[in-house]
């Protein structure tokens, strides 16, 4: 709705009453400011009616009455609807009903049988773009001479490198002996057969980031994409397909780029060279470099494709580029320059990775918040202000010369809006006076890194009573955050704090025992929302106050321990290996490593891998929650592997009685919880951060976890993307459009 009117039936009355108004102080124009207030309400409500007709304007709420006008039917497979009055149930109806999939209802039916249209269902039903295979194309047959179909059942040819490195993969075009298992077996799942339909998917989304700075590692001219400098495989700027009926290819999915998918044939003097394929390479495709001698001197544009020369970088020392060229490698996100032309003005670099949801920062569109007045200093490579330090001194100057007391209450809370995804290598000393608010912000769509040098007090933030430190957006590398003092709260949204300061090549943490965030005789509010971190430590010396509060939602909290139980494995604690003197509500998030605290008020649909130690058992509780064995928590409900154990238990005594047999020992009901225990434990694809699936569960991890939290979806960290009800949802749509006699069936590629 459009900003209110206050006056617009004030303007309509004759300006002789306005007068006669304005003499009386305007009684009149306030009894009509009310009016045209409720006028708008009204009308916008009369508005949003008109709206309503529509799926593409309508309202959350009225989108499972538009589909049952054409006859869609909700899949009860997958759950019913939450509650709409709440965000989380409108959230879960988004993914239980889909707008695209009842505005395309019609247009399936009509499509209903053809292979495209999987690929299609799989994009609007559960939101995953998809590759739908017909795999008895697959298969090794004898081909009638009267009807030869040369592209089809290949045998392997072990000369055509490219074909093999796509062997068993989704793109796979070579011969298949028959596999009789079916394709939609819940048990062990067939491909290769004459009725087999396979919809491939891939969960991961792909993230760009742009004109970002490059990391040297161990020679000058060895370069990595990631400014962390670990191995992070690019993927491909994805686009759909055009035509309706074209089946995806590599360039439609969000795939990790291929070495020889990469490479095109170039003529360089007559010669045919491997050089970069113009698909991938390029400004605004899936990468590109700058530097600025290059191709030519103060050069805005990137390296061209032709000096571009894909290559297997896993050994730095045994390659060297031919003069005038740049080595590649997209599957280790490496770069590698000739030693007698080292880029000496610095690289920078487009790329896309990989990850699974909208957390910790990216160039993805977030809500920004900040209070209603406030003053705005923008830091960018074109702005005013080139570095952040440069913004503080400006707002601390200003704090002490306000032009007026309208301005006063603006300069009460800055806001330092970083406008680029570059690199701020500083020093941040911030000091916050009573009342004052500091937010240190990343542009929507932006993704800047903020460096510290590895030496202490490079990050540390004090303040006085009522004052507020605010990070959003941000990836904050190389040391921790420090808070001390009587700041009364932090909050970190959409950020990385990298768990283990830094990263190796390997991805491995450089320092597995340094905490993200210290806190030291200070009880802030600590908010973490949609964020990456490692661990917390907090160093009280004066226990007999109130705990501080941490609330830990949406986010992956790490202490980079893959076994979550090693002496350096502590996501929460304090100093000594004490007690930390704080109370922790988490809901919705993944934490690896030991947490010792006063208490914990409420934990809901998360995973603990790590022990639980609080020294208060009697306040609050854990729902639908994962918490390692033999730990100390409070009261538990639905929680695993509780809930396993008691029925592997019950199970045990009731086959006895049943038998007429005594009860059964001890030690046999010890090793059916055991083998419970186990079962349930959850399961990842990857440990590390820096990897694309890191923190995803694995196809292998149980149902008990994968569909555990309080409404069916998964728990930890990705409860909202809805996975198991996207999965379900789209099994049943699957076989709704099914080609005849096929039996169909969904793969998960990523």
């Amino acid at each position: 709705m459009n900003t209110i009117d206050k006056d617009r039936l004030y303007k309509l009355l004759p300006y002789i009453y306005q007068l006669r108004d304005h003499e009386q102080g305007e009684p009149l124009r306030e009894v009509l400011q009310v009016i045209s207030e409720q006028l708008e309400v009204v009308e916008g409500d009369i508005a949003q009616l008109y709206e309503n007709w529509f799926i593409e304007t309508c309202e959350d709420w009225v989108v499972p009455y538009l589909g049952d006008l054409i006859g869609y039917t909700p899949i009860h497979e997958a759950g019913e609807p939450g509650d709409i009055s709440s965000p989380q149930g409108r959230l879960r109806n988004k993914s239980l009903i889909p707008r695209r999939e009842v505005a395309n209802t019609i247009r399936y039916r009509r499509r209903k049988g053809s292979l495209a249209l999987l690929e299609q269902l799989a994009n609007d039903v559960a939101g995953w773009p998809a590759r739908a295979v017909e795999f008895y194309r697959l298969l090794g047959v004898t081909q009638a001479l009267n009807h030869r179909q040369c592209h089809r059942g290949l045998t392997v040819d072990l000369r055509g490198g490219d074909a093999l490195e796509r062997l068993d993969g989704p793109f796979d075009e070579l011969a298949h002996t028959v596999d009789v298992r079916r394709i939609n077996s819940y048990q062990t799942q067939g491909r290769y057969n004459i009725p087999s339909v396979g919809v491939l998917v891939w969960r991961l989304k792909t993230y760009s980031v742009t004109q970002t700075p490059v990391t040297a590692l161990a020679q000058r001219h060895c370069y990595a994409f990631s400014v962390l400098g670990n191995n992070t495989p690019l993927f491909t700027n994805w686009q759909r397909e055009t035509e309706p009926t074209q089946i995806a290819g590599e360039l439609n999915l969000p795939v990790p780029i291929r070495r020889r998918a990469f490479i095109q044939s170039v003529s360089v003097g007559g010669t045919q060279k491997p050089r970069a394929s113009k698909a991938y390479y390029g400004e605004g495709k899936s990468l590109a470099i700058w530097v600025p001698e290059w191709p030519t001197k103060d050069s805005v544009q990137p390296i061209p494709a032709e000096q571009i020369i894909p290559a297997d970088l896993s050994d730095w020392d045994s390659y060297r580029p031919v003069k005038d060229t740049v080595a590649v490698d997209p599957v280790l996100g490496r770069i590698l320059f000739p030693s007698k032309q080292l880029p000496r003005k610095g690289v920078k670099v487009s790329y896309c990775y990989g990850f699974s949801a909208d957390i910790g920062g990216g160039e993805y569109a977030r809500t920004l918040s900040q209070p209603l007045e406030y003053k705005l200093y923008q830091v960018g490579i074109e702005q005013k202000f080139n570095t952040i330090n440069q913004g503080l001194a400006q707002w601390k100057i200003d704090w002490a010369n306000p032009k007026n007391e309208q301005e006063a209450k603006q300069l009460q809370n800055a806001v330092i809006e970083i406008t680029d995804s570059g690199l701020y290598e500083e020093r941040l000393n911030i000091d916050l006076k009573t009342g004052q608010s500091l937010q240190i912000r990343a542009a929507n769509k932006r993704r800047p890194v903020i460096r510290l040098y590895d030496r202490p007090d490079q990050f540390s933030v004090s303040g006085e009573s009522g004052s507020y430190l605010t990070l959003d957006g941000l990836l904050i590398a190389g040391r921790g955050l420090q808070v001390e003092g009587a700041i009364a709260g932090v909050i970190i949204r959409h950020s990385t704090l990298v768990p283990g300061w830094s990263l190796d090549p390997d991805c491995e943490p450089s320092q597995l025992e340094e905490p993200s965030l210290e806190i030291t005789n200070a009880h802030p509010c600590v908010t973490i929302e949609h964020s990456i971190i490692g661990s917390i430590q907090v160093n009280i010396d004066e226990v007999r106050i109130d705990p501080l509060r941490i609330c830990l939602s949406d986010s992956i909290l790490d202490a980079t321990g893959s076994d979550c139980e090693g002496p350096a494995c502590e996501a929460i604690g304090a100093a000594g290996s004490t007690i930390a003197h704080a109370v922790l509500t988490i809901v919705r998030s993944t934490v690896f490593g030991r947490i010792d605290t006063h208490a914990i008020e409420l934990a809901e649909n998360s995973i603990f891998m790590g022990t639980i130690r609080v020294a208060r058992r009697q306040l609050g509780c854990m729902r639908f929650c994962y918490v390692r064995p033999v730990s100390r928590t409070p009261k538990r409900y639905h929680c695993q592997p509780d809930l396993v154990e008691q029925i592997a238990e019950n199970s045990l005594i009731q086959t006895a009685e049943e038998a007429d047999q005594p009860k059964p020992d001890k030690t046999v009901i010890d090793a059916a919880k055991l083998l419970e225990q186990e079962r349930v434990r959850p399961q990842f694809n990857s440990f590390r951060y820096g990897t694309p699936s890191y923190c995803q569960l694995a196809e292998n991890c149980a149902d008990e976890i994968t569909r555990g939290a309080d409404d069916e979806s998964e728990m930890g960290v990705f409860h909202d993307l809805f996975q198991p009800q996207r999965e379900a949802n789209l099994r049943v749509r699957l076989d709704e459009y099914i080609p005849a006699r096929a039996d169909v069936g969904i793969i998960v590629s990523s």
